[in-house]
């Protein structure tokens, strides 16, 4: 006897698989699993480097008692929402979606499109609300009912009126929703990146200096010209807004152009570019009458943790001595030094300084500095997500699908027997409203037989 393993998989599939992954206790469990890991990311930094981590969570003392850095980067937790267990729960948790929208919802959708008729009157003393007509007839109800905005179905003396279908795709809308914004959670993980970039002004860079990508991700092959970068300073010398004039090229042409700030950043196929940081580069100087030559800066720590950067400025073609030179932004003065660590004088982009005259023992030949240009540093975050559209498209869902859900399914039977009208109604929600109207109905039909009384008004209220 030879035993297909197909039949037996399906058997499987349907009967044990669905309604494990379609239990509620499941994906209750699997949602707040996947809070309380976001949450534990959102607490933790991200995707920085090892020496942060070394730095901010220590050996010793552990942060509350078990928390090290190496605990950090063993477990993924510097990068949750890339580690292989996260994405495991987005999917095990978007499976359970699937199976639930597809054994509970989408048959009771098809259900609700489906239309029966009442054949008997003692179904109607099973529904939540019924009534019993003497002497009546379905004649005006169906008029009613259209009024009302039901959709009416009959068949001889049997009818069946229902409103509100839309109220019974609003789950299924709202579990696609879900199911979308998971989707595009799992492939932005995948396909995405985070760089960063220092470009002084002038400068033209590719983006190489990646801080964290997905397995999946591909870095362009365009790259970044910095055409001009500039501060806005306030009176009192604090910093307004930084500004950086870029343009995207590839193969060596300007295909866009943009001039970016904090909060306005530019975005060129998927990849998003913000204004994150700055710095100095170098600086332009002349000695005397010599040729303007480009000096690089670099960062000096400071106590205070505050911005400042140095460079050694040579005073001989033999660079045997020489001044510091200190720069504490890109409009500050620049602070000259000797090598005894000696002040020695200031002054600012464009201006010269004649050494021989404020330091005539050390300089006692006429030497002039001229500081002819600071050139600033854009310091630049890059990203790219290419499963925003697909979250941005399931938030959009998701609201459409919770205003759907909103709206009452409600159903109306009616038989008419030899001896009276049987009238019968049930509803999924705002009950006292679906009851008043229900009423309402009953007591129009009751006074059909009264011309004259036909006409008076029945008030409906709005459930609150």
């Amino acid at each position: 006897m030879v035993i297909h393993p197909l039949p037996l998989l399906r058997r499987y599939f349907r009967h044990e698989l669905l309604p494990l992954l379609a239990d509620l206790r499941l994906a209750i469990g699997l949602l707040l699993a996947i809070a309380l890991l976001s949450a534990l990311g959102t607490v933790i930094e991200q995707e920085e480097t090892v020496a942060f981590y070394q730095a901010h969570y220590p050996e010793q003392p552990a942060l509350f008692g078990f928390l090290t850095w190496r605990l950090i980067l063993q477990l993924g937790l510097d990068h949750v929402y890339r580690t292989p267990w996260f994405l495991a729960l987005l999917i095990l948790f978007g499976s359970s979606l699937a199976a639930c929208s597809f054994t509970r919802q989408w048959p009771m959708l098809k259900v609700a499109r489906r239309w029966s008729y009442l054949t008997r009157p003692s179904s109607f003393q099973r529904l939540p609300f019924w009534a019993y007509l003497p002497q009546h007839s379905l004649e005006g109800l169906p008029q009613r009912l259209r009024q009302r905005g039901y959709a009416v179905f009959q068949e001889g003396s049997r009818l069946y009126a229902r409103k509100g279908l839309i109220g019974r795709f609003g789950p299924i809308v709202v579990h696609v929703s879900l199911l979308l914004i998971l989707l595009g959670a799992i492939w932005g993980s995948l396909g995405g990146f985070k760089a960063q970039e220092l470009i002084p002004s002038g400068g033209v860079a590719a983006i190489e200096h990646v801080t964290g990508a997905g397995d999946l991700a591909r870095l362009p092959t365009w790259q970044i010209r910095v055409n001009r970068f500039w501060i806005d300073y306030a009176p009192d010398g604090r910093v307004k807004q930084f500004y950086s004039d870029l343009s995207i090229l590839e193969g060596g042409q300007e295909v866009k152009r943009q001039t970016i700030s904090v909060n306005h950043p530019l975005s060129y196929r998927g990849v998003t570019l913000y204004q994150a940081d700055w710095g100095i580069d170098s600086i332009r100087i002349r000695l005397n009458n010599s040729p303007s030559f480009q000096i690089p800066v670099v960062p000096v720590p400071t106590q205070t943790g505050s911005k400042l950067w140095g460079a050694f400025v040579p005073t001989r073609p033999d660079l045997s001595e020489g001044l510091t030179l200190l720069l504490p932004d890109l409009q500050g003065t620049a602070l000259l030094y000797d090598t005894q660590g000696q002040w020695v004088g200031s002054l600012r982009q464009g201006m010269s300084l004649a050494l021989d005259e404020v330091a005539p023992q050390r300089f006692p030949n006429p030497l002039t500095l001229h500081l002819d240009e600071v050139i600033g540093a854009t310091g630049l975050q890059m990203k790219s997500d290419p499963g925003i559209p697909l979250v941005y498209l399931g938030f959009g869902l998701l609201m459409l699908g919770v205003v759907m859900s909103y709206f009452s399914y409600s159903q109306v039977w009616a038989l008419e027997t030899e001896a009276g009208l049987y009238l019968g109604g049930k509803t999924n929600r705002a009950l006292v409203t679906f009851e008043r109207e229900f009423a309402c109905l009953v007591e129009q039909q009751r006074l059909s037989s009264f011309p004259s009384r036909e006409k008076e008004p029945c008030s409906i209220e709005a459930n609150g």
